[in-house]
């Protein structure tokens, strides 16, 4: 069933045409990618279907008045609003009606009713539970646990006391919990880490509901959608399947428009010269035959071009020595925070990071993967030589030139033009040269006289990439470079940097870009850095087997702790009958179990040490004998929670 209909669909602000010519339907159910380059009209898009905005031309008919929900840009909470009741505030009326149902079954118990009173109280019990009053709470606590909060946590924390992009969580999730036929979503993964950009990716999938989505994540776009809408040369094309099929359509399509193109060129030239050669001679009539059928040629549109789409090319001014950065024991902490859900705590301090010893090699292109939060920024700060340490060392290696791509982008001076920006890096250039700089990343003409300041996000990102070219650096530190880029910009960064020389050390949750490029992983959890020497797909393949193997685990202990306790009951009932007829075997088993349950706990300490220690997961060697020492570990506590009941049991006998 179709839900919404576009039929040539044009917006138009004065003599600017956003685009023109669109119309796909959207059916219940569908996932629909939105991409293109940004200012194409994707956002402008989502204000039409909901009737926001007004078509310029064409129509959009909606069937049977579907309920949208489309994140708030701007993401106003109440004042003093707690995390939970800003995630709840679509349920606002829900939650008014269960305090009228409250009161009113308050109002019966008392004896205050009647018929009348009565009909209203089912009347509202059904309407209530028809609009999913007794699943609300659930349901946000399942999307504010999945995008990174603690439930409980969050009906404490106030709202105005989180970071800029934990709100943008808030705001997602607010949308998310919202009773909707169609849900439109505008960049959802922008403040998310690889965890919760998984999670959104398998609810979205599971959502009895349909979905737009407009993104410039890959891999988030190839798990969800089922249809693409992609928006290019001042119109936008439909194409059904996943975003890997429009990928290849999308070639298809532009290879056969480009052919016919040349080939409709390589005609009418053909005929303009035929017609000046004999447009006065013998041929005449012939001539004017064709220069009447050449008016009379629909002309086809020339293939989509460049324009707009980043040239990055990233060169390094010299090499380098090969050791780029050295960490020693690095400590990194930041002052306490006043969350329920913060980490380790001690002394109105919080450590991010703790003993963090490696060396990162010329050519190594370094994923630095955590949660948010965890203290990827501060550890790239550090680096970079913004904040010191608070224990050991972190030492830039000698020949070493570093340039660092920010995630709030504050390396752009806001209060002039983006023509002084980059004349000011290359104050020898001149205009050609600085505009030609500018042109290579979509800033043509007289847009070089924009101020920083007024720039969107895409915008300045791309002046931040174009001041990043500049530096000529060998090592380059980015922080999601990728937020507020549109595919396309995305991609011409990922080419940048798999032919760049240097070496990266690269904060994303991009899995497509992460996948590409990076040939080692640091992955930041609980203050602990992992070093992971291979790549990051071969570094999710092995979380991914961690993490079966852990649920593996879970299940086997789960169900030797049934076996064990039925053991238990039937060795308790036999130990009570001996000790009624001899004491002193008694006290020899309690004993002997205090001996056993020391012994085992000793093992245990062993066990875990040898776990804890990062040169077991760096030689991909000894992968078996973690998990042997794995499997020993889980064996030896159910023993020792064997011997401890026994324990505990004999002296419970004795008294």
């Amino acid at each position: 069933m179709s839900l919404v209909t576009a039929a040539d669909v044009a917006v138009e602000f004065g003599a600017t045409t956003v685009f023109r010519g669109v119309g796909f339907t959207v059916s219940r159910g569908d996932r629909w990618g939105i991409v293109g380059r940004n200012g194409s009209g994707k956002t402008t898009l989502f204000r039409v279907l909901t009737g926001e905005l007004d078509p310029t031309h064409g129509t959009v008919t909606r069937t049977g008045d579907p309920h949208f929900t489309h994140l708030d840009q701007h993401r106003a909470f109440p004042e003093g609003a707690t995390v939970w009741d800003a995630a709840a505030q679509p349920f606002q009326a829900l939650a008014r009606l269960e305090h009228s149902l409250a009161e009113q079954a308050d109002a019966m118990a008392r004896g205050e009713s009647s018929p009348e009173a009565m009909e209203r109280y089912d009347r509202d019990l059904e309407r209530f539970q028809r609009e999913g009053g007794y699943e609300m709470e659930a349901r946000v606590d399942r999307v504010l646990s999945g995008l990174g909060f603690e439930a409980e946590a969050a009906r404490a924390t106030p709202v105005s006391t989180l970071s800029g992009g934990e709100a943008g969580r808030v705001g997602l999730a607010r949308q998310l919990v919202a009773p909707a036929d169609i849900y439109l979503l505008d960049e959802p993964t922008n403040h998310l880490d690889l965890a919760t950009t998984a999670w959104l990716e398998n609810y979205l999938k599971e959502l009895d509901a349909t979905v737009l989505l407009i993104s410039h994540d890959r891999a988030f776009l190839e798990g969800v959608v089922d249809h693409v809408l992609h928006f290019e040369a001042g119109t936008a094309h439909a194409y059904e399947g996943s975003y890997a099929h429009f990928v290849r359509q999308r070639e298809e399509r532009r290879t056969t428009r480009r052919r016919a193109y040349e080939q409709q060129q390589k005609t009418i030239t053909r005929e303009e010269a035929f017609i000046r050669k004999n447009i006065a001679g013998q041929k005449t009539n012939q001539a004017k035959s064709r220069r009447k059928q050449l008016a009379r040629l629909p002309r086809l549109s020339p293939p989509p071009s460049a324009e707009g789409v980043m040239s990055v090319r990233l060169e390094p001014g010299r090499r380098g020595g090969e050791q780029v950065l050295v960490a020693d024991g690095v400590r990194l902490e930041m002052p306490e925070r006043a969350a329920a859900d913060d980490a380790t705590r001690g002394g109105g301090r919080r450590t991010l990071l703790e003993d963090f010893s490696a060396i990162l090699h010329r050519g190594d292109v370094v994923g630095l993967v955590g949660a948010n939060g965890s203290g990827k920024s501060t550890l790239l700060r550090a680096v970079a030589g913004e904040r010191a340490s608070d224990g050991g060392e972190l030492r830039v290696g000698a020949s070493i030139d570093l340039a660092w791509y920010r995630q709030d982008m504050t390396q752009i001076p806001t209060d002039t033009t983006l023509y002084d920006i980059i004349s000011d890096l290359r104050p020898a250039w001149d205009r050609g040269q600085v505009q030609g700089h500018l042109g290579r990343f979509g800033f043509p003409g007289e847009s070089v006289q924009r101020r920083a300041e007024t720039l969107s996000g895409g915008e300045r990102a791309r002046v931040a990439l174009a001041m990043l070219v500049l530096s000529r650096a060998n090592f380059v530190l980015l922080d999601e470079p990728t937020n507020h880029l549109d595919v396309e910009s995305v991609e011409a960064l990922e080419d940048a940097l798999d032919g760049f020389e240097g070496s990266v050390l690269l904060v994303s949750h991009d899995r497509a870009l992460l996948r590409t490029l990076v040939t080692r992983v640091w992955a930041l959890e609980d203050g602990r850095i992992t070093d992971f020497p291979d790549t990051f797909e071969a570094w999710e393949e092995k979380r991914a087997r961690d993490e079966e193997a852990a649920e593996r685990r879970r299940a086997e202990e789960a169900r030797e702790r049934r076996d064990a306790e039925r053991r238990r009951a039937g060795a308790r009932r036999k130990q009570e009958s001996r000790a009624r007829r001899n004491p002193g075997a008694l006290r020899r088993a309690a004993e002997e179990a205090e001996t056993r349950v020391h012994a085992l706990e000793e093992r245990v300490a062993e066990l875990e040490e040898a776990l804890a220690d990062p040169a077991l997961y760096q030689d991909p060697e000894r992968r078996q004998e973690s998990v042997d020492l794995e499997k020993e570990l889980t064996g030896v506590r159910t023993k020792l929670d064997e011997a401890m009941d026994q324990w505990m049991q004999a002296e419970e006998a004795r008294r």
